[in-house]
């Protein structure tokens, strides 16, 4: 952070934060911005057009595309919840979000981050049943099943997420108000209190391992029995298939999980890591999936490669 960003955070009103860019690359930031709205378009036009393709070709009306339909239009909204902040700050260097802007954003991103976490392990649910239980496969997950499966999702995100902003409002904020990245996030807002966060420390934790790790686990015990049911495939063709179809789906899984991790870990350890890094690592936390996820899907997934093809060619 520069001299003048700190003289500059002095002035501000008390009831707004300041954004960050790149600290100390400023005067590149009409050039960053050009790579970050590229990406921005890609996972815009991206996740749209997946959603579109899913919903008007009615031989892709089966559970997995319906699944993932849900995680392009999740994608699509963390695209447009972070869009305004960031090509705001790398556009025209406005920095300012007032309070409640900040907890509301907050709250979007975290709401969504936590639902697609959901839909990744109803995803891999759906690959659990289409290989170890094929013959079930149709009755078990029916569109009444996927539709409850989705609003259970839903509700779950927002129970957990809605006190967030409520915790965050009741505290008042002094010293620098400034912010690591270019949007908001709990574990960096709450820090800029004036008062014992502990109680928000706790539930942020909470809501972590409520979500993120239950699910990652559950993910991974559902590959296992996959695992375990291609191995005992005796044809290594059918065995590569079967396996093939879960490939698309565990990109999703890494593309998602792994900056999410490593950011979380920044935030509560990496003290000592340098500002660019946990910039780097924010925007691949929230670019990165809705960019790649609509690629990869449609390079590794035959049905959504035809469409896409012969939509656009």
């Amino acid at each position: 952070m520069t001299l003048g960003s700190l003289g500059n955070s002095s002035s501000i009103s008390s009831s707004t934060f300041l954004l960050s860019g790149i600290s100390g690359l400023e005067h590149m930031h009409t050039w960053i911005s050009i790579p970050l709205c590229f990406m921005y378009l890609v996972s815009i036009l991206g996740n749209c057009t997946i959603v579109f393709i899913i919903k008007t070709e009615r031989s892709l009306h089966e559970p997995m595309y319906l699944f993932l339909s849900m995680l392009a239009l999740i994608d699509l909204g963390l695209s447009l919840c972070t869009l305004p902040t960031v090509l705001g700050i790398f556009w025209v260097g406005a920095r300012e979000i007032s309070h409640d802007a900040c907890f509301a954003q907050l709250f979007f991103i975290h709401c969504l981050s936590f639902l697609e976490s959901s839909v990744l392990l109803s995803m891999a649910f759906d690959r659990f049943v289409a290989i170890c239980r094929p013959l079930h496969y149709a009755s078990i997950l029916t569109n009444t099943v996927i539709g409850r499966i989705g609003l259970v999702s839903l509700g779950r995100s927002i129970a957990l997420i809605f006190p967030l902003p409520f915790m965050l409002k009741r505290f008042s904020y002094c010293g620098s108000p400034v912010l690591s990245h270019s949007y908001c996030l709990h574990q960096e807002v709450m820090k800029l209190a004036c008062a014992d966060i502990k109680a928000n420390s706790i539930y942020g934790m909470f809501v972590i391992v409520s979500t993120v790790g239950i699910d990652s686990l559950l993910i991974l015990f559902s590959y296992s029995l996959i695992l375990r049911t291609v191995l005992s495939i005796a044809s290594r063709a059918e065995r590569l298939k079967a396996f093939n179809t879960c490939v698309s789906h565990i990109c999703a899984v890494l593309l998602f999980y792994t900056p999410m991790i490593g950011l979380s870990v920044i935030h509560r350890f990496g003290k000592q890591v340098p500002h660019l890094v946990q910039v780097v690592m924010g925007f691949m936390y929230l670019l990165f999936p809705p960019v790649m996820n609509p690629i990869v899907y449609s390079v590794k997934t035959k049905q959504i490669r035809d469409r896409v093809t012969h939509a656009f060619c």
